[in-house]
């Protein structure tokens, strides 16, 4: 009866005995299957990110290059509908100056580039010709503070003479001190200027006012080609 008593109370002695170093073994464990599991873990992250930011990439080529093809098939369109001989030019640089609007393309001498030809998208006038090298040409743009065309508003046909500007938009002056001007008016070029053709859609009509001497008026005109966002542009050959 005695032995009997005693088994148990041993048996919990020893019970006592091995808890806490089984214990201990038991948190190592954990403590090592969590290392393992988050250096798993980490690098299956790190394989999904990589592959996400290759998708990624991917994707955005595949736009880009839908976006190229796109363009591209517009300008293709235009060249074919437009009644003159034109060149198609990528835009490969930019003039880094705050007081200019100038682009270099890929076309030049050898193409048979000039100065003073003009340049269109299939949104409508670009700019000109100002500088041509054996394999580039230098383009200013519409809104550069040196540009200038003579234009008419489509809906009267009255005239004036369109100037750039880097505000984002062109001007409109020497209009009569009676023309009719409303917002929302289409300007294109009128003929008159030197190797600008007739009809090329220049802007529409933002705002008018009166100048300061009184004797005529102008207009705010937003340009039909945005300059920031050209990237392909014919050349009018004359």
């Amino acid at each position: 009866m005695l032995f009997s008593c005693a088994v148990p109370s041993f048996r919990n002695s020893i019970v006592q005995f091995f808890r806490a170093p089984l214990g201990l073994i038991a948190a190592l464990k954990r403590e090592f299957e969590g290392v393992v599991f988050y250096h798993r873990n980490y690098i299956q992250n790190r394989r999904l990110r990589n592959e996400n930011d290759l998708l990624k990439n991917k994707l955005n080529e595949s736009r880009e290059l839908f976006q190229e093809n796109k363009r591209l098939r517009q300008l293709l369109g235009i060249k074919k509908n437009y009644p003159y001989k034109v060149i198609a030019a990528a835009v490969i640089g930019r003039d880094p100056s705050n007081w200019s609007s100038v682009v270099i393309i890929d076309k030049g001498k050898n193409n048979g580039v000039k100065p003073g030809y003009v340049a269109v998208s299939f949104l409508g006038l670009a700019g000109k010709v100002v500088e041509t090298g054996n394999s580039a040409a230098k383009v200013m743009l519409v809104n550069d503070p040196n540009f200038a065309v003579s234009a008419q508003i489509q809906r009267t046909r009255q005239e004036g003479a369109v100037f750039g500007g880097l505000g984002g938009v062109l001007t409109m002056k020497y209009l009569t001190k009676t023309s009719d001007v409303k917002s929302g008016d289409v300007v294109v070029t009128s003929g008159l200027s030197e190797s600008y053709p007739k009809g090329l859609l220049i802007g529409s009509v933002v705002e008018s006012g009166e100048e300061l001497s009184g004797l005529s008026r102008f207009a705010v005109i937003k340009p039909a080609v945005e300059p920031s966002n050209i990237e392909e542009i014919l050349i009018i050959i004359p």
